[in-house]
């Protein structure tokens, strides 16, 4: 009798998986559009357009913003609503920062550790994430191409980052969305000239296995494009969208 109970316990603890909630059904959805373009930098959000499109109430809706602004995607301020956030140049720069931080690490513990099947792996990845670049030079994330390319040129990294072996790393490069910020900017800038080979370049110093050398590849790799990045953004923020809102006063008759 008790056996049987175990085995039951552990069939439905294997066979039930937690649904996620409408909050996290909502994130996604929001996040999959500023992915795909619908929702590009500056964008202003409406709950209650977003809630009758996801046909679910106002509640989750709210909650999926509030969580991306925490994570630095959207902001808001009163009377002005929610918006995708157009970053300041000096914001672009530190995200580029905090991406060189986590990868040129992520370079080096893959150099160290990658096996060679996994470094045949990331050369097959770099081809074809360089492939892709080719043909689609105009990032306009609403052509299903190019949002192949953000597909590609993230599972390239991410594949680096678990080549490295350090989980805490990766789940660090997951959370930060540095990858995401990357896609969001170089969609707002438009077209990208890349240099040919440009993953391809990358993967090999990698795959030579020093560390040193990763790291430096990858610093450069990062960094590229940054000033371009920063001035195509500039004109998207408006500069009175974050100031204070204050009514205008009635003139007094005399």
């Amino acid at each position: 009798m008790i056996e049987t109970s175990t085995r039951e316990i552990l069939k439905l603890s294997k066979t039930e998986t937690p649904q996620p909630s409408l909050a996290d059904r909502a994130y996604h959805l929001i996040l999959d559009q500023l992915l795909r373009g619908s929702l590009p930098l500056g964008s202003v959000l409406s709950r209650r357009r977003l809630a009758e499109q996801f046909q679910m109430s106002i509640v989750p809706v709210a909650q999926a913003l509030q969580r991306l602004e925490i994570e630095g995607l959207l902001e808001s301020r009163p009377q002005a609503g929610t918006r995708v956030r157009v970053p300041t140049s000096l914001e672009i720069g530190e995200h580029f920062e905090l991406r060189q931080a986590l990868e040129c690490q992520s370079a080096r513990l893959c150099a160290e550790r990658a096996t060679f099947q996994e470094r045949l792996e990331l050369k097959r990845l770099a081809a074809n994430v360089d492939a892709l670049y080719a043909k689609v030079p105009f990032q306009d994330p609403r052509d299903d191409l190019a949002f192949a390319v953000n597909e590609s040129h993230v599972a390239l990294h991410m594949r680096i980052a678990e080549y490295a072996r350090s989980g805490l790393l990766k789940l660090e490069i997951e959370k930060s969305h540095v990858l995401i910020f990357n896609w969001l900017y170089d969609t707002a800038r438009g077209q990208r000239i890349l240099p040919p080979n440009f993953h391809q370049d990358l993967i090999s110093v990698i795959a030579e296995g020093d560390p040193q050398k990763a790291d430096d590849a990858m610093q450069g790799h990062v960094s590229y494009g940054l000033k371009s990045i920063q001035i195509a953004v500039e004109p998207l923020r408006p500069k009175n969208w974050r100031h204070k809102y204050q009514p205008q006063r009635r003139s007094r008759l005399v």
